[in-house]
């Protein structure tokens, strides 16, 4: 039975969109399997890891005809990838294997039955629901996404925590070494929620989601988030967990600011982290009137020295910190300026945030050099 002729492209397109997600190693052997449901002319294709799933619909199906089938999604996609782009593809089922055929190549791929596939109950009621563009939820995530934890014992900070309270959404993420924060504002929230979304979640939704107005919503019920835009659907579980009180981390006080200009900052940086290595990745920032001084030394009693002219009129300051999580944020944030808080202490944390921007802000701790 046919199900499916249409361009290589128009086919690749929905299959690259939920593929980003299928496990290369798996316990089940039917993580593998992307699930096709075809309605009509409507097909849907569906991918989960148990803990993420992504839905993604076209208008391609032939004939009038329901079927539901599962084929391993890599060989699946590594077929079209590698096909020409001329003539139309067909896919069609017989004797429980999926045949892929455009002009002379022919293809034929096992399938396991739709029965199997482990798909995402989904609450039928939400406690938070909003609609937001997806510009904005790509902004807020890309501002605080670098600062997740990976692989923590405290799995609460492999994740992203998101805020909904009326009239904000804030975003924030930590490693237990730096914080960033971010906020957009929003309508449609009435209470406060609180929930731990999956680093993995977050980083497929930065991979969907475009610059553009369009409009996404999200709904949030326990233990489980919905993002759904344009044909796509991503349901995701949510980490439980208490995340830590990002407001106690956040200084408030801090008096002595100073712009800088993030190229000449970031560049000044990357270079001094040539001389580091992957065991310590400290750089040493000394403040003193309007200049900063950078620099970096490693065990073979090689340095690299970089200087700066600043704003700064206080006491001089002598502390050090990582270069990556510096270079993390400068390689995110795309103001042509800085700002940069401190306090005369070389132990407390170094607050940088944006001019003329309150929604965001990143902390970062000091490291002994």
């Amino acid at each position: 039975m046919q199900l499916v002729q249409t361009t290589r492209d128009a086919l690749l397109k929905p299959l690259s969109t939920v593929a980003g997600i299928v496990e290369r190693r798996h316990t089940l052997p039917i993580l593998a399997n992307i699930l096709m449901r075809k309605e009509a002319n409507k097909v849907s294709f569906i991918a989960t890891d148990l803990e993420v799933q992504i839905t993604t619909q076209a208008e391609f199906g032939v004939g009038a005809e329901n079927e539901s089938i599962t084929v391993a999604a890599r060989k699946l996609l590594d077929i079209l990838r590698a096909l020409p782009d001329t003539g139309d593809v067909k896919l069609a089922l017989a004797s429980n294997k999926l045949s892929v055929q455009t002009g002379k190549s022919r293809f034929a791929l096992q399938t396991l039955a739709a029965s199997e596939f482990p798909t995402v109950a989904q609450p039928e009621q939400w406690d938070v629901s909003l609609t937001l563009t997806q510009k904005s939820l790509r902004h807020l995530f890309n501002m605080v996404y670098f600062a997740m934890a990976q692989q923590d014992i405290r799995y609460y900070l492999n994740g992203m925590l998101m805020v909904f309270e009326p009239g904000r959404l804030r975003a924030v993420a930590t490693d237990g070494h730096r914080l960033a924060h971010c906020s957009t504002d929003v309508e449609g929230i009435t209470e406060r929620h609180e929930v731990i979304v999956p680093r993995k979640t977050v980083l497929e939704m930065q991979r969907l989601l475009d610059d553009s107005d369009a409009p996404v919503s999200v709904d949030v019920a326990p233990g489980q988030i919905r993002f759904r835009f344009g044909d796509v659907e991503l349901v995701s579980k949510l980490v439980e967990g208490k995340f830590p009180d990002f407001t106690r981390v956040i200084p408030t006080s801090y008096t002595r600011h100073f712009l800088v200009s993030r190229d000449a900052l970031q560049g000044s940086l990357q270079r001094a982290a040539i001389l580091t290595t992957d065991k310590f990745k400290g750089v040493r920032l000394q403040l003193a009137q309007n200049l900063m001084k950078i620099s970096s030394s490693n065990a073979e009693q090689e340095e690299a020295q970089e200087e700066l002219d600043i704003d700064y009129g206080h006491e001089p300051l002598d502390v050090g910190f990582n270069v990556s999580y510096l270079l993390d944020v400068l390689g995110n944030v795309k103001t042509e300026e800085v700002k940069w808080s401190v306090m005369p202490d070389q132990n407390a944390s170094a607050l940088i945030t944006l001019p003329d921007d309150e929604q965001f802000k990143y902390v970062v701790m000091p490291m002994r050099i």
